[in-house]
């Protein structure tokens, strides 16, 4: 009995939880762990997938993402208007499941000359379903805590995410070459199973906002283009959407400076497998110790606005430095840093931008920025690196470009803090 009674002690110092929370923290622990277990299992097979294919194929494969993305979007927003989250939910899993199961069938069954298009489709697949995985966790989550606990717990929330992160390639990597890809997916889909089990299991009456637990468990109602339209009416929601944009397109501007400073300096493939998933455990690493002592208490202290800005000053420091070193050695510490303060920092402060809103545009609103935006914003950064590429500019001339850019990222972000904090005010004085 002394022994838990440390324990609880000694939790009690790692996040500020009260006991009638601790049910709730530990499910969206475990949630979290489960389902970006799966994601990182799954991901580096999309990823030797993108390898294998022509440079002239990639930007079609990014395309039909795009597309993907609007027709998810759709269907999406069509079953939430319909159910309460209890039931969407484990439904939107045993869909994910089913899909699995599908590609599991055809890897298995299909000859070789059909299993270049069945990748291709996985590819895809990969790609949109991580954007939807998070997009329903965190607008459950948001759904689930008020803005004071989650200020409090979802640091601790976002370790499961990453000890997910770090456990889910190492499974990939340590039995890829004895069971092959396709059983992967199977165990992928057993990480899902578990994860829709759970949602049955959360608290629906722990908060203090009694008045809205009946409402959680009802239909979300609305349009299917709801989360579009209310996006244009709203000047926050459309903050919300150009702070996605601007991550995505910046993101993979970093990308392809990483892809050409890799290729250039390590020409054997296996060296720069061995770099980049050195460089993921790097980051995983450093991203658990902060979420764990840091997140949660920079969140308090300094509030959302400070926690959401460190992530493009990173990246303005970390472009301004590549303009004038633009070595491989920097950019891996660029990358570290700056993937850091996305995982560690900015997400957790960006999901509490959402605690705000109604409940319709937690879930609509989320979807389209989390999905399309980040979608949209790949393929803006995409193009536009390459136009900048075909008129001249080289890497050094293009991270100087990036600077200004992120700059007025920096001061969005610093508006959007300063806004959540009035709707706050005002939600509490209603």
């Amino acid at each position: 009995m002394a022994q838990t009674t440390k324990i609880a002690r000694l939790f009690e110092k790692v996040v500020e939880v009260k006991a009638d929370e601790i049910r709730a923290l530990w499910l969206g622990f475990i949630f979290h762990f489960l389902i970006l277990t799966g994601y990182y299992i799954m991901r580096p097979i999309r990823d030797s997938i993108a390898a294998s294919s022509r440079l002239e194929t990639l930007p079609w494969m990014f395309t039909a993402t795009l597309i993907a993305m609007l027709i998810a979007n759709a269907l999406f927003a069509a079953i939430v208007a319909r159910m309460s989250r209890r039931k969407f939910i484990p439904l939107a899993y045993g869909f994910f499941i089913f899909n699995l199961a599908l590609f599991f069938v055809l890897m298995r069954t299909c000859p070789p000359a059909q299993q270049i298009w069945i990748g291709r489709a996985l590819y895809v697949w990969v790609s949109v379903f991580n954007l939807f995985n998070t997009a329903i966790f965190w607008a459950f989550m948001t759904d689930l805590f008020t803005v004071e606990q989650g200020k409090r717990l979802y640091g601790f929330i976002a370790v499961g995410g990453s000890l997910g992160g770090i456990l889910g390639p190492y499974i990939t990597a340590r039995y890829v070459r004895d069971i092959g890809p396709a059983n992967l997916l199977a165990v992928a889909a057993i990480m899902f199973v578990i994860a829709g089990f759970l949602v049955r299991f959360f608290p629906s009456n722990f908060t203090d906002r009694n008045k809205v637990v009946q409402a959680r468990e009802e239909p979300i109602g609305g349009s299917i283009w709801s989360g579009i339209t209310h996006i244009g009416r709203s000047p926050y929601l459309l903050g919300l959407a150009a702070s996605m944009l601007l991550y995505t397109t910046t993101s993979t501007w970093a990308y392809f400076q990483q892809s050409d400073l890799t290729r250039e300096a390590l020409k054997d493939s296996g060296a720069r497998t061995v770099f980049l998933a050195h460089l993921d455990m790097w980051v995983n690493s450093i991203t658990v110790v902060i979420q764990i002592f840091l997140t949660g208490r920079l969140l308090k202290w300094f509030g959302v606005g400070f926690t959401l800005v460190a992530m493009p000053f990173v990246s303005m420091m970390g472009f301004a430095a590549m303009g004038i070193v633009p070595t491989l050695a920097l950019l891996a510490v660029f990358q570290v840093a700056r993937r850091v303060a996305a995982y560690a920092l900015m997400r957790p402060s960006r999901e509490i931008l959402f605690t705000v809103l109604r409940r319709e545009d937690k879930y609509k609103v989320k979807s389209v920025t989390d999905t399309l935006g980040y979608r949209t914003g790949d393929q803006i950064g995409a193009w536009s690196y390459g136009g900048l590429h075909a008129l001249g500019l080289e890497l050094p001339s293009i991270s100087f470009v990036a600077v200004p850019v992120v700059a007025g990222w920096c001061g969005l972000c610093l508006w959007l803090g300063r806004k959540q904090i009035a709707l706050a005010r005002a939600q509490s004085e209603s």
